[in-house]
C-alpha cells in the first residue's frame, strides 16, 4: 500500500503558524507515523489570511454556532473563517484523504471540548472548532482524532486501525468496486469487525449478501461507525479464542495449553495483545491456514508502529 494521505493541523508538524509564532510539534505524528503517512498540513487561521503572530482568539456565544473573536479587541473573524473553510474543503475533497488529525482545544481545529465563552465571560468545554465542525460534517466517514487523544494507546491504535481500513476501502473502490470484491473485502475484515462489535459481523454480511451495488455506501458507513467502538480486552479474547479453534485438530495438548494460557494472560492484563497474536500468527504460518492468513485482524497496521505492544 502507498502512503496513506491524511490531513493534519500544520502546527503539529512543527510549522510555526500559531498565534504566538510557535509550533506544537508532535514527534510521533511528524516522525514515526510519517513513515506510513503523507501529511496534508492545514492551518485555518493562516489559510484565511490572519498573520503570524496574531492576537489570540476564542469561541463565543452559542456552542452550536459560535463566533470566532479575538480575545482582547473582540474582532469577529467568523465569516472570514467560514468562507475560507468552504473553499478549502472543496480542495481537500480532491486530495482523497483517509483521515485528519486536529489540534486539540483550538477554536478553529479542536474536534471536541473546545472552550466557548458566554456574554458573562464564563466558559464551558462544549464547543467544536469552526473548521473541524465543517470538516466532520462534509466527510462523516473519515476517521478523525486530535493529538491529545492520540497520546492514549487505545485511542491511538483505534484511530490508526481505522485509517488503514479506510485506505484499503479507497483502494478497493478504485481497483474493483465489484460485488465479488466487496465479498472478499468483508471476508478479510470479519475478525476485525468481530473485535469491535460481534453483532455487526452478521449485519454487515447481510448487507454484502444482498448482491446489490447500491449497498456499497451503506456498507462502508456502517463499517466505519462500527470500528469507532473500542475493541475491548473481552472482545479481543473472544476473537483470539475463535482463532485458536482453527488449530484444535493439529496442535498437541501442550501447544493447546500454551495458547490458552497465553490468551488468559492477556485477559488478566499480564501481557499485551501482541503476545497471543504472535503465537497465533506462528501457527497460521506453520499450518498454512489461508483464511486466517488473509485476516487483517492479525495484521491491521505495520508491526513497526508497535501499537499492540501497549494494549
Amino acid at each position: 500500500m502507498d502512503k496513506i494521505k491524511l490531513g493534519i493541523s500544520a502546527c503539529l508538524l512543527g510549522e510555526k503558524v500559531r498565534y504566538d509564532g510557535q509550533h506544537k510539534l508532535d514527534r510521533f505524528l511528524a516522525g514515526t507515523l510519517s513513515e506510513y503517512v503523507e501529511w496534508v498540513p492545514v492551518c485555518p487561521e493562516v489559510g484565511c489570511g490572519l498573520p503570524v503572530p496574531r492576537e489570540a482568539m476564542h469561541l463565543a456565544g452559542n456552542p452550536e454556532s459560535p463566533r470566532l473573536v479575538t480575545v482582547r479587541s473582540g474582532i469577529d473573524h467568523t465569516k472570514k473563517m467560514l468562507d475560507w473553510t468552504e473553499s478549502k474543503l472543496e480542495e481537500l475533497e480532491k486530495e482523497e484523504l483517509c483521515g485528519f488529525v486536529f489540534k486539540s482545544k483550538s477554536p478553529s481545529s479542536g474536534m471536541t471540548k473546545v472552550k466557548v465563552y458566554n456574554d458573562s465571560g464564563m466558559s464551558s468545554k462544549t464547543g467544536i472548532g469552526l473548521f473541524a465542525r465543517k470538516f466532520m460534517d462534509k466527510f462523516p466517514l473519515l476517521p478523525v482524532e486530535d493529538e491529545g487523544r492520540i497520546n492514549d494507546p487505545i485511542l491511538r491504535e483505534n484511530f490508526i486501525e481505522r485509517i488503514f481500513v479506510f485506505a484499503r476501502w479507497r483502494d478497493f473502490i478504485k481497483s474493483s468496486s465489484s460485488i465479488k470484491g466487496l465479498v472478499d473485502f468483508h471476508a478479510r475484515h470479519k475478525l476485525l469487525i468481530m473485535a469491535h462489535n460481534p453483532k455487526m459481523t452478521s449485519e454487515l454480511g447481510r448487507i454484502v449478501g444482498s448482491g446489490r451495488k447500491e449497498v456499497f455506501g451503506e456498507y462502508i458507513a456502517k463499517l466505519m461507525e462500527t470500528l469507532k467502538l473500542h475493541a475491548t480486552v473481552k472482545k479481543n479474547v473472544n476473537v483470539l479464542q475463535h482463532i485458536a479453534g482453527y488449530f484444535k485438530k493439529v496442535l498437541s495438548d501442550d501447544e493447546k495449553k500454551e495458547v490458552l494460557e497465553c490468551i488468559e494472560d492477556y485477559h488478566r492484563n499480564l501481557v499485551p495483545q501482541i503476545v497471543p497474536l504472535t503465537l497465533l500468527n506462528h501457527y497460521v504460518r506453520k499450518y498454512d491456514e489461508k483464511y486466517l492468513a488473509a485476516q487483517f485482524y492479525l495484521s491491521p497496521h505495520p508491526l513497526e508502529l508497535r501499537l499492540r505492544n501497549h494494549v
